[in-house]
């Protein structure tokens, strides 16, 4: 193997780790507040693309103002789904709503089917986002730089919001015990409302920025990045938003450079995704970055 080539794969490596990134943090976000693996979050993710491409193709929006709309019209599906789906069942036993965030999942899923049809779509990319810059013999697409960069920004926001307002500290007050907060007279719903709102806007950017590298979308396309954002959540330290980052990483850079060192088995790159998940479990069970978490009984 050449050096090239390993930089090469490197900078593939990098472009589909942020967008896992993106992903887990989502996930990583409500599990540290709610205790909750929101498995409909691949759903949420694969809402957004749908959304730019009607928004572009039938409102004939800028793509720029697409996006926002999309972005927006996501975190309120997010919210909604906090809404109907989680905050009923917010003192029951929590298979109760493990169960309720399988099932709008389900729901999520095949209503995009019946809606925008099981056919796949291409969704329009700006001019930018197809341009190839070469550094010698590597060659990096436009959607590296906008999904490292988008990636940071949004994780700097974030840590902003959670550490420096008022919001923040409800939901790190919350995550540590919700019934004293509730006592002490925190917003509790209004706080875990912004948190599926955050949530489901950073898949948002994720799906779309997913669209534009593979600008192919499907009513099931956030299942397997779904579940492998999951991954990069557990790996990195679920609970962790800066676990979840560096997991996304891990997992996009161990999943391309896997490919890289054996072509012959890119046919099992999804189940070393799933090997690297194993091993972390057995040993590191809290994540590179967790900390453990005293159940309540």
């Amino acid at each position: 193997m050449t050096i090239n080539l390993l930089l090469q794969n490197i900078a593939n490596g990098l472009s589909l780790g942020s967008l896992y990134s993106l992903i887990a943090i989502g996930y990583t976000m409500v599990y540290g507040i709610l205790r909750l693996i929101n498995f409909a979050h691949g759903e949420i993710f694969m809402l957004a693309p749908y959304f730019l491409y009607f928004g572009v193709l039938i409102f004939h929006l800028p793509w720029w103002a697409s996006a926002i709309v999309a972005i927006g019209l996501t975190a309120f599906t997010g919210m909604l789904s906090e809404r109907i789906a989680y905050k009923p069942l917010r003192d029951a036993p929590r298979i109760s709503a493990l169960i309720s965030a399988i099932g709008v999942s389900f729901f999520l899923q095949n209503l995009s089917i019946v809606v925008f049809s099981g056919i796949p779509k291409s969704v329009h990319r700006p001019a930018f986002f197809t341009k190839i810059f070469q550094f010698g013999e590597i060659r990096i697409q436009s959607t590296l730089f906008a999904s490292i960069g988008v990636s940071i920004i949004f994780l700097s926001l974030l840590i902003y919001i959670i550490y420096q307002t008022k919001t923040g500290l409800a939901m790190r007050a919350i995550s540590r015990d919700i019934e004293t907060s509730r006592l002490m007279g925190v917003g509790v719903n209004r706080a875990i409302s912004v948190t599926f709102i955050i949530g489901s806007a950073l898949a948002a950017v994720g799906g779309i920025l997913w669209s534009l590298r593979f600008p192919q979308i499907v009513p099931t396309m956030g299942i397997i990045p779904g579940l492998k954002a999951f991954i990069a959540a557990v790996v990195g330290g679920i609970g962790s938003i800066p676990g979840a980052m560096l997991g996304g990483f891990i997992l996009g850079m161990s999943e391309i450079l896997f490919v890289t060192f054996f072509p012959a088995m890119s046919g099992y790159r999804d189940a070393f995704v799933f090997f690297i998940l194993i091993i972390i479990l057995l040993l590191k069970p809290d994540g590179i970055l967790g900390t453990k978490v005293q159940e309540k009984v």
